[in-house]
C-alpha cells in the first residue's frame, strides 16, 4: 500500500472518492453530504490531499482546506474504502495529511468537526483538544459548507455555538486558546452503560470536569450507593454525589398520587415518570449550586425520559447547556463499549434480558415481550419472586390520607411505612401488570411493572375515601386526579396548576383517617373493610335496603315527584 501526497495521477479515483464520501455520510446520518468532482479534483491537483492506493486500487483519501486567510486549516473528507476498514488505514492517512498541513501552514491552527469516535481518538493522539465552536474559524464560507449536512438546522438553531459534531483543535506552541477544559458538567449517573459512556466521553473527549450525581428515590441500598461511587470515580469523574431524595420525593409527589388514587389508564401508579421528574429537579439544583456550565443525561431519543429531564433543566437552568451524547450521536451498545475499552475502562457490561428501574413507588420492567402487543412478561422477569403462599392479614392506618402505621407499628415518616408494605406485599407477587399508554413522543408503548405497595395503598386509600368523603368530593377529586397524573406523566410537574390541584387534594383529606383491613394472597389481595370515626356509613340514619330512620316513605314520594318533573315534561312534549 502507498500513502502519498496527491498529484494529477490520482484524478482517476475522484469519482469513486466522491461517491464513497456521500454514501458514508448517508449511512451515518450526519456529516457533509457531498463535495463536487471539480472541488476534489482541484485539491488533488494542487497537492492539498493525501491518497492511499493498493496496487492501483483506491484505498483512502483526505484533503486540506484553509480558512480565515490561512489562520485555520481543516483536514477534511477523511474516507477509507469499505474493503480496507478496521486495518488502521485511517490513522496512517490522518498522520500523513496532518504532517502535510504542519509543513505547508506551520503557524495555522488545525481543526476538525466530527461525530465519529474513531476520528476523535485519532485527533486526540495527534494533540488535538476539544474546544467550543467559537474557537474555530468564523469564516462564513466554511459554515456555508455545513448546509449540505442533515443537521444544519440544529447548528443554526443553536446559533453556531454547538451541534452534534465535536469540535477539536490543534494549536502550535505559544498560541493560547480557550478550551473547555476545567468547565463543569453535572451528569445524571445511574451506573449503567449509557451513563458510564457519558462520564468518559465528557471528561476524556470533551474535556469537562464531570460532577456525577445519583438521585436515590428509593431504588438503591447503602451497598449499591457505595458501589456506584466507586464506579463513578473509576470512570474519572471529578466528584460524585448520591442525593437521598426519598422523603422529598414522597413530600412533593408521592403523597399526592395517594391522595388522588392516581393510576394512569386505571393501571399504572406512575412509578418511573414521577421519579424522573424529581430526580431531574435534584440534578438541576446541584448544577446551580456548583455553577455548572453544562448538564448531561444518558437518555436515548426513543423514550419519555429525555423530555422529562430536558424540560426540568430548561425551566430551572435556562442558561446551562444540555448535553446528551447517546441521543445526539445515536450510539450503539457496541460503540459505547468499544469507546470505554479504548479509554482504559475494562468493566464488563452484560446486556440484561430485562431492564429494571426500581424506586419507592414501584419498579418498571422492560423486555422483548413489552415490545409487542401480544406477549406478557414471564414470572422470572420480575425482580421480586414469590416467597409467601399462605394468606396473611395486613392493617394500614391512615391519618389525613397519609399512611402512619402498618400492622400497629408507627413510622417516623410515610416513606418507611411504604417500604414496609412493599416488603410484605411483594412477597406474594402482588402489584404486577403491564401498562399500555401514549408516550410523550407520540407513540404507543408498553411497560411491565411491579408496585406492591403502591397497588395496595391506593386501593386501601380509595376504599377509605368511599366511606369518608361525600359523593361530590369523590367526583371532583377523580377528575382533578386524572389531570394531575397526566400532567405529571407528560413532564409538566412545574406547571402552577399542579400546585392548585395539590391544594385541593390536601383539603380533601381532612376526614380521610382510619384503618383499612386487607388479606394478602399470592398475586392478589382482598379489601375486607375499614374502621373510621368519619365513616359516613352510619346506621344512625339508616341501613341500605333495610331501614330508613331519617326520612319517611312520604318524603321519598314527594322528592321523586319533584325530581322527575323535568323528565316528564321532556318526554311528554317529545312523545
Amino acid at each position: 500500500m502507498e500513502i502519498e501526497i496527491s498529484s494529477s495521477v490520482h484524478l482517476m479515483y475522484v469519482s469513486e472518492i466522491q461517491q464513497e464520501m456521500y454514501d458514508s455520510a448517508q449511512r451515518r446520518g450526519t456529516g457533509i453530504a457531498k463535495r463536487s468532482v471539480e472541488y476534489l479534483s482541484k485539491k488533488i491537483t494542487e497537492g492539498n490531499a493525501v491518497v492511499a492506493t493498493d496496487k492501483g486500487k483506491w484505498v483512502g483519501f483526505c484533503y486540506i482546506e484553509t480558512w480565515s486567510h490561512g489562520q485555520f486549516v481543516a483536514n477534511s473528507g477523511l474516507i477509507v474504502s469499505p474493503d480496507y476498514r478496521h486495518l488502521g488505514v485511517a490513522t496512517l492517512i490522518k498522520d500523513k495529511v496532518f504532517a502535510l498541513s504542519r509543513n505547508k501552514y506551520p503557524s495555522a491552527k488545525i481543526f476538525g468537526l466530527t461525530t465519529g469516535l474513531a476520528v476523535m481518538k485519532i485527533n486526540s493522539d495527534l494533540g488535538y483538544k476539544p474546544v467550543i465552536y467559537s474557537e474555530l474559524t468564523q469564516d462564513e464560507e466554511f459554515w456555508n459548507g455545513c448546509k449540505s449536512c442533515v443537521n444544519y438546522d440544529i447548528l443554526m438553531m443553536k446559533e453556531r455555538k454547538n451541534c452534534l459534531c465535536t469540535a477539536m483543535l490543534f494549536v502550535p506552541e505559544n498560541i493560547k486558546i480557550n478550551t473547555i477544559m476545567n468547565k463543569k458538567v453535572v451528569l445524571a449517573f445511574s451506573g449503567g452503560l449509557d451513563t458510564s459512556y457519558c462520564a468518559k466521553y465528557l471528561s476524556e473527549t470533551l474535556g469537562y470536569d464531570v460532577y456525577a450525581v445519583t438521585v436515590n428515590t428509593g431504588g438503591f441500598s447503602k451497598k449499591e450507593e457505595s458501589e456506584l461511587e466507586k464506579k463513578a470515580l473509576n470512570l474519572g469523574v471529578k466528584k460524585y454525589r448520591c442525593a437521598d431524595a426519598k422523603e422529598d420525593y414522597y413530600n412533593s409527589c408521592v403523597k399526592y398520587l395517594i391522595f388522588g388514587n392516581v393510576l394512569k389508564n386505571n393501571t399504572y401508579p406512575l412509578s418511573v415518570s414521577a421519579e424522573r421528574t424529581i430526580q431531574a429537579q435534584e440534578i438541576a439544583k446541584y448544577a446551580l449550586e456548583i455553577g455548572a456550565d453544562a448538564i448531561a443525561h444518558g437518555s436515548t431519543g426513543a423514550g419519555n425520559d429525555q423530555v422529562r429531564f430536558d424540560l426540568i433543566f430548561h425551566v430551572m437552568c435556562p442558561d446551562v447547556e444540555i448535553i446528551t451524547p447517546i441521543r445526539d450521536m445515536a450510539l450503539s451498545r457496541e460503540e459505547e463499549i468499544e469507546f470505554l475499552k479504548n479509554n482504559g475502562y475494562e468493566m464488563e457490561f452484560h446486556k440484561a434480558q430485562y431492564s429494571i428501574n426500581k424506586g419507592l413507588w414501584g419498579t418498571s420492567v422492560g423486555g422483548k415481550e413489552t415490545l409487542t402487543s401480544r406477549n406478557c412478561l414471564p414470572e422470572e422477569a420480575f425482580p421480586s419472586q414469590i416467597k409467601e403462599t399462605n394468606p396473611s392479614e395486613l392493617e394500614i392506618e391512615f391519618k389525613n390520607g397519609e399512611v402512619v402505621a402498618v400492622n400497629g407499628e408507627n413510622f417516623k415518616h410515610p416513606v418507611y411505612a411504604i417500604q414496609k408494605i412493599e416488603e410484605l406485599a411483594s412477597a406474594y407477587g402482588i402489584g404486577r401488570d403491564i401498562h399500555v399508554g401514549d408516550t410523550i413522543v407520540g407513540i404507543k408503548g408498553r411497560v411491565g411493572f411491579e408496585a406492591a405497595a403502591a397497588s395496595v395503598i391506593i386501593k386501601a386509600h380509595h376504599l377509605l375515601e368511599k366511606h369518608t368523603l361525600s359523593k361530590y368530593q369523590q367526583m371532583m377529586k377523580s377528575q382533578l386526579s386524572d389531570w394531575y397524573g397526566n400532567w405529571l406523566h407528560e413532564a409538566l410537574f412545574l406547571d402552577p396548576v399542579m400546585r392548585n390541584i395539590e391544594s385541593f387534594l390536601v383539603d380533601s383529606q381532612k376526614t380521610v383517617s382510619g384503618k383499612v383491613f386487607i388479606t394478602l394472597h399470592p398475586y392478589r389481595f382482598i379489601l375486607n373493610g375499614i374502621e373510621s370515626e368519619h365513616d359516613l356509613m352510619s346506621d344512625k340514619f339508616g341501613s341500605y335496603g333495610e331501614a330508613n330512620r331519617a326520612w319517611t316513605g312520604e318524603d321519598v314520594k314527594g322528592y321523586t315527584k319533584i325530581v322527575s318533573n323535568s323528565l316528564n315534561i321532556y318526554h311528554q312534549i317529545n312523545k
